[in-house]
């Protein structure tokens, strides 16, 4: 087994000598973290290695020199950068992932560039990737890939890791291209996110884009199940932790407290990006100095801020605005021996910046919109019997793990200043406590953890989808089950309808058996051996309209009623009266949830809820149980949620309990039910161990055997029967 990485960029620097180049490592949050798997597989990379060539024997060195490390590039052309990375990436996904509407771009040029750029990775990938190796896919840059791997090699484990926030549906709708961008993501067997609200927002836009049937955290596809779960991304603790005691860094640290004087420092770091909240965390600054004046020449805030795309207008205008501020607040306040704020448009060396978290007072986190931000953890990780005060904004992945931060709304300036100063008066004793509930958490989510966890999960969701796949009947399956069938001279075959002999339809009223389900009932019922059983929660007057004619034997909502030799029978002793109290639960929710409906049977109510928006649907299902509990437990009645129906009805009788009744009443030595409803569970448990359970749809652990898809059910009895 090998683990094959694929994101946009490579690990790795290459730079230009005067006849070759040199490839140097660079390590990363991500490289870190991937290098740490606990594992014995062959490790490979697939990505961009970071610069632009044309020269086919440039691109042969550059790619000969990659393979030692098992690295394999990806050359993009100049064309492809601007339109892939800059365009469809950095200027549509980028600033709808982040919140910034405004600022999105659609191009025709950029989506095809895009699409493009993901079949160039799948093609340099798919000549490395075996059957049940692991494939792991990072980002947004690379959304289409895993379908477009899965189509190509069936039987991979495919992970994919969203490093961004994940966008509410309202703001997700306006992508044109949001179905294929799903579509590609779905080709995973596990899709992760930092946090559970990116994790809903993905799960919400599956429902309504794409219409598809979520179970909590997973997605049901034809022939398998997607996971989609939270990882939150750590950081290397001990490296961080371990590097402010360094001899080398120990120097600088003393080299800028003596530059710096005895003052506080108040540090932020980001890259230049309009999602940082620059100007915001400025202007709260300067609101500080201006309301109060005695924390003058006592606290500076030091600002590095790192360049990127500073070539694209709206980042070159954003630097310009953070320069211009940087000196208005510089001109206003500073004195001779005085620089309120510190200003770096720089990268720092890895021992420079952890010195300078060493001497930082107060570490600034405070972007408006950031997927988990890993700055904050690195700044908490190199305290070491320093105290420290975090202010972070509530709009990152990293406040839902670090809440003894001061939060704060990075919208609000006036916040802002105000947690500058409840930072600067923090007694030490309540820092030590916050900083040491902090450290906890993140010494133990490291990023080793993160990698690991998701690849765990994903070995584990890959081998129940490959039980899955085991259970599809296909034809192995249909062989094995028609020896059986053929050999057999009493057969007992119990259906149910709805889902599984007819297709779910908008009215339930709706859903007559075609003219191919007649028929082949008709062939099944002619055959002597067999006595064939609709096993439904229809009432009775329709099973009798629908299948007059038929020779056919009932069981009626669940079991309530069944009918034997053309004469119904009732397993209830009395026509339900059903409670007001009930009555009035049921037609409330009616009232609050548009396109619902109530069905009202003899020994059984039905809240329909087949046409109503997903997220609705689901709190009012919520709400109406807990709502019928009480009522439902006074009268001894049983409160059963099926495929978007709640039912309430006696527990004296299910399908369970019909199967138990016919099966006392003759041998059989074939028996086979199928059905796709939760309420069908009863039937497969009831069977003796030799007989055939078939769930229709989705996975079910007490079926022997599934059909993925309901169209497929008459083709499989026409097999069966022939």
């Amino acid at each position: 087994m090998k683990i094959l990485i694929i994101a946009n960029r490579l690990p790795v620097k290459i730079e230009r000598t005067e006849d070759s180049f040199v490839v140097k490592r660079s390590e990363g949050g991500l490289a870190t973290g991937l290098g740490s798997l606990e594992t014995d597989a062959e490790m490979h990379w697939v990505g961009w290695p970071g610069v632009h060539v044309d020269d086919e024997n440039e691109k042969q060195e550059i790619t000969e020199k990659l393979n030692e490390l098992n690295y394999h590039p990806v050359f993009l052309s100049g064309e492809q950068i601007e339109n892939y990375y800059e365009g469809y990436s950095n200027s549509t996904i980028w600033p709808l992932c982040h919140y910034f509407f405004a600022y999105i771009q659609y191009k025709a040029e950029y989506w095809e560039a895009y699409r493009q750029v993901n079949t160039l990775f799948c093609e340099e990938a798919l000549p490395f990737i075996e059957d049940d190796d692991i494939v792991w896919i990072q980002d947004y840059q690379l959304m289409l890939l895993p379908k477009k791997i899965r189509d190509k090699k069936p039987k991979v484990n495919i992970g994919y890791f969203h490093h961004i926030p994940f966008p509410s549906y309202e703001l997700f709708r306006v992508l044109p291209e949001r179905e294929q961008v799903l579509e590609g993501l779905l080709g995973a067997d596990l899709i992760g996110f930092h946090t559970h609200d990116y994790m809903r927002h993905f799960i919400s836009a599956i429902y309504r884009v794409l219409d598809l049937n979520c179970n909590l955290d997973e997605i049901s596809l034809k022939d398998r199940i997607v996971h989609v779960d939270a990882f939150p991304m750590g950081i290397n603790y001990e490296q961080y932790h371990r590097a402010p005691s360094l001899p080398e860094v120990k120097k600088i640290s003393k080299r800028l407290i003596e530059e710096l004087g005895n003052q506080t420092i108040v540090l932020s770091v980001d890259r230049l990006d309009y999602s940082k909240g620059i100007l915001h965390r400025l202007n709260g600054f300067a609101n500080f100095l201006e309301n109060h004046p005695e924390y003058h020449k006592k606290v500076s805030l030091a600002m590095i801020v790192v360049p990127s795309r500073d070539a694209v207008d709206r980042y070159a205008d954003l630097k310009t605005r953070i320069d211009q501020y940087i000196g208005k607040i510089n001109g206003m306040y500073s004195t001779l021996g005085w620089t309120p704020v510190y200003y770096f448009y720089q990268s720092f060396p890895f021992n420079e910046l952890v010195a300078l978290y060493d001497i930082a007072d107060i570490a600034m986190v405070t972007p408006l919109r950031d997927g988990m931000n890993l700055v904050a953890k690195e700044y908490l990780a190199t305290k070491r019997g320093k105290p420290g005060v975090l202010i972070l904004s509530e709009m990152t992945g990293a406040a839902i793990e670090l809440t003894d931060a001061i939060i704060i709304n990075p919208n609000d300036t006036q916040e802002i200043e105000a947690a500058i100063l409840q930072a600067l008066t923090m007694p030490k004793k309540e820092q030590r406590i916050r900083l040491n509930n902090m450290q906890k958490r993140i010494s133990t989510q490291t990023v080793k953890k993160w990698a690991n966890d998701f690849v765990k999960e994903l070995l584990y969701i890959s081998k129940q989808n490959n039980e899955i796949f085991q259970k599809i009947v296909g034809k192995r399956q249909l062989s094995q089950i028609k020896k059986e069938y053929d050999q057999a001279y009493t057969r007992l075959i119990l259906l149910d309808y709805d889902g599984t002999l007819s297709p779910f339809v908008k009215n339930p009223e709706d859903a007559v058996p075609s003219k191919e389900l007649l028929n082949l009932l008709k062939k099944m019922t002619a055959d002597k051996k067999n006595k064939v059983v609709i096993n439904s929660g229809r009432n009775r007057q329709v099973l009798d309209k629908w299948f007059k004619g038929i020779d056919l034997d009932f069981a009626a909502e669940h079991g309530a009623f069944f009918k034997e030799n053309h004469k119904w029978h009732k397993n209830v002793q009395e026509k339900i009266t059903w409670d007001d109290e009930i009555l009035r639960i049921i037609e409330h929710t009616i009232d609050k949830t548009p396109r619902s409906r109530m069905e009202i049977k003899d020994s059984s109510l039905v809240w329909h809820y087949r046409n109503v928006d997903v997220w609705l649907a689901e709190l009012r299902q919520k709400q109406l149980i807990n709502a019928l509990m009480g009522p439902a437990s006074r009268l001894n009645l049983q409160i059963v949620p099926g495929n978007k129906i709640v039912e309430i009805k006696s527990p004296d009788f299910n399908k369970g309990s019909e199967v138990k009744r016919l099966l006392g009443k003759n041998n059989y030595d074939f028996i086979l039910a199928i059905g796709d409803d939760t309420t069908d569970e009863d039937m497969f448990h009831a069977l003796p161990p030799g007989g055939v359970s078939i769930k229709v749809g989705h996975f079910s652990p007490a079926a022997k055997y599934r059909i993925p898809v309901q169209s497929s059910v008459i083709p499989f009895f026409e097999n069966l029967i022939k």
